[in-house]
């Protein structure tokens, strides 16, 4: 889904919100409708899914590469399984980066059926906590802690793609970003059963980026997220370039900010999943800021995933 972000979801008495309220309504009745004309189905494979309910922005990718590894580090032969977006394959090229072993299907139903008869004896879902035909035996919610739930509302008056009370269906929330004891009352109090932990991403190249007056280029779910990163790290920004998430840039747009930086003495500096996007073209000089997904308490988080598949 290629959208800017508008403010108005981190406002619930916005105008815009209670405008297009009416709209959510529809959209949570069809949702509920779907739900009761689906049967569910158990695979003979353990599932981890990682999903979220804030549209885009919130690390899941990252964390199903982070399990897929881990995993195969302790005896396992995980298998990514993702849904099949044309325009997604910047992200399909950022978990292959990573982590050979991804299937990419129209229907995560047979991505299942081909992991089985692959052999692989791991299901790792990128995405698919909406998709209630697959039995998980595990959910995995991600957020980040500068977005949380937004305002709290269901699409399109707010960033939501579910109702919160979906929470109930969860087992481990995984929070990127500062510990917020008020956001895990509020949800323990929809799910008393939930295990909360927190994550957070750790720059391995900023010093490539020092010393230099930056021109920050981000078409990712929540840019700003981004941008503070930089920020965290000293590094300056001089000039911030924002498009919507899973952006596909012409050859000529990125020639074009090129000769800008370069007439205003500025390096680019952009994410991993945009440097996807664009490698294709062969330019010299452009790099992304490298990062790596840390879990705190990584044991206790891994150990709460082994025993519940």
């Amino acid at each position: 889904m290629k959208i800017y972000k508008p403010n108005f979801w981190n406002d619930k008495k916005n105008f815009l919100a209670v405008l297009l309220y009416p709209l959510s309504l529809i959209y949570l009745l069809a949702v509920k409708l779907r739900k009761k004309f689906i049967n569910q189905k158990q695979f003979k494979i353990p599932i981890i899914c990682v999903g979220n309910i804030y549209i885009g922005g919130t690390g899941k990718t990252p964390t199903s590469i982070y399990l897929a590894n881990d995993f195969s580090k302790s005896g396992y032969n995980p298998v990514i399984i993702r849904k099949f977006y044309k325009n997604h394959q910047d992200e399909h090229e950022l978990i292959k980066s990573y982590f050979k072993k991804l299937i990419l299907t129209k229907d995560r139903s047979a991505g299942l059926e081909e992991a089985i008869n692959s052999e692989y004896d791991l299901a790792i879902l990128d995405d698919g906590f909406q998709d209630h035909r697959i039995k998980k035996n595990v959910n995995i919610l991600c957020f980040n802690s500068n977005q949380l739930v937004g305002n709290g509302l269901v699409f399109p008056s707010g960033p939501l793609r579910e109702n919160l009370d979906v929470l109930k269906n969860a087992d481990i929330i995984l929070i990127n970003g500062k510990k917020n004891l008020n956001f895990e009352k509020f949800i323990l109090n929809i799910n008393t059963n939930l295990r909360i932990f927190y994550s957070y991403f750790k720059p391995t190249n900023i010093n490539k980026f020092k010393n230099f007056n930056l021109l920050a280029l981000a078409g990712i779910g929540n840019p700003d997220n981004f941008f503070q990163l930089l920020e965290e790290n000293e590094l300056k920004i001089f000039e911030k370039l924002i498009y919507p998430d899973h952006y596909v840039f012409s050859k000529n747009e990125i020639e074009n900010i090129m000769i800008r930086a370069k007439k205003e003495n500025l390096k680019i500096v952009m994410t991993e999943k945009d440097y996807h996007k664009i490698k294709k073209f062969n330019f010299d000089n452009l790099e992304y800021l490298k990062i790596l997904l840390e879990i705190n308490e990584k044991h206790i988080f891994l150990n709460t995933i082994k025993n519940l598949i």
